[in-house]
């Protein structure tokens, strides 16, 4: 394993909030890589459980893990964090509750080198955690893409998604354009692009080789309209990046095939939202204004706006739309 005096050639950067059932399982498979010359920064977030005694049990066992130990400020500052003191030629960003296989640093990182590639992507197994059924992703491409094939692909967000975690990046697409992760759900979809619009080459392997633990608590089972609001962000500041860099036209068709399955997904959260809140009040209300508000981000007479806190909320919460309603009435 890398020594924290030899630079590493990978760094894995995890950001931890919470997760003490899955932690060390997310570690140990780390520890076990066939690649060996790599460093992990785990950064603590303010957990609350037993994720930092965790931690600081693999840090005294492994000279090439640290452990950053930081107030709860959210999965994206934690992220930032662990990239700020990162020194491999290479950068992961792996989820605390997943795990990888054993070949996940040296395929990815061997796809880097003999392709020449800035950007090395694998595919995924989706595992529910309460039965443990396991299924890969099936819409899958491979090989070599240049820069625009490889951001038309990714902006369509199926062959190649704007997941972080089955990726490696060479590190410099992040330190020398200062890209950092915005406080928000959905973040990696709003900053994809902009890591993927520096990027020369991309490779695919048509291998998965990264274990997405679905479970209870997670960010898409957890639905709310906090999360949705985000989600739609997240897809107009994918339209300011294009438009400040003066690729929108380029890519358009791409983007807007991305704004349709945004306006699905969000018109599903919306339906699983309000069926949850047994409260279907303001349902095509909220589905009305998904519709107006993509229609706007896909639109010619779109801003671009400079930070995503500028965009409005775009869905009510159905306890919102309820009490209006009540106070109307």
């Amino acid at each position: 394993m890398a020594s924290v005096s030899k630079t590493p050639k990978v760094s894995v950067v995890i950001p931890v909030y919470n997760v003490e059932k899955y932690v060390g399982k997310c570690l140990s498979s780390l520890v076990d890589q066939t690649f060996t010359d790599f460093e992990i920064i785990a950064v603590n977030d303010g957990s609350r459980d037993s994720s930092l005694e965790i931690l600081r049990s693999f840090e005294r066992n492994y000279s090439f893990i640290t452990v950053i130990n930081q107030s709860n400020q959210g999965m994206s500052a934690a992220r930032n964090a662990g990239i700020a003191i990162a020194r491999g030629e290479y950068l992961c960003l792996i989820d605390s509750d997943d795990f990888v296989a054993p070949t996940f640093l040296e395929e990815l990182y061997n796809a880097c080198e003999e392709t020449q590639s800035d950007i090395a992507c694998c595919y995924y197994y989706f595992r529910f955690v309460e039965n443990n059924f396991i299924f890969e992703y099936p819409f899958r491409t491979k090989g070599v893409f240049n820069q625009a094939q490889a951001m038309n692909k990714l902006l369509r967000d199926v062959q190649i998604q704007s997941l972080v975690w089955n990726k490696m990046y060479k590190r410099s697409l992040f330190t020398d354009y200062n890209i950092k992760f915005p406080s928000m759900c959905f973040e990696d979809m709003a900053v994809a692009n902009q890591i993927f619009s520096h990027a020369k080459r991309v490779v695919v392997i048509d291998r998965p080789l990264y274990y997405y633990n679905q479970r209870p608590g997670s960010t898409l089972a957890t639905i709310n309209a906090d999360k949705i609001n985000d989600f739609i962000r997240a897809i107009a500041m994918v339209r300011s990046s294009l438009e400040r860099t003066g690729t929108y036209e380029k890519y358009r068709k791409s983007y807007l095939a991305l704004t349709r399955k945004t306006c699905a997904c969000c018109y599903l959260y919306v339906l699983k939202l309000h069926n949850e809140k047994k409260c279907m009040h303001g349902c095509m209300s909220n589905m009305k204004r998904i519709s107006r508000a993509i229609k706007h981000y896909s639109g010619n007479e779109f801003s671009p706006a400079t930070k995503f806190s500028e965009l409005p909320d775009v869905v009510a919460s159905p306890e919102k739309l309820q009490e209006e309603y009540m106070t109307r009435y």
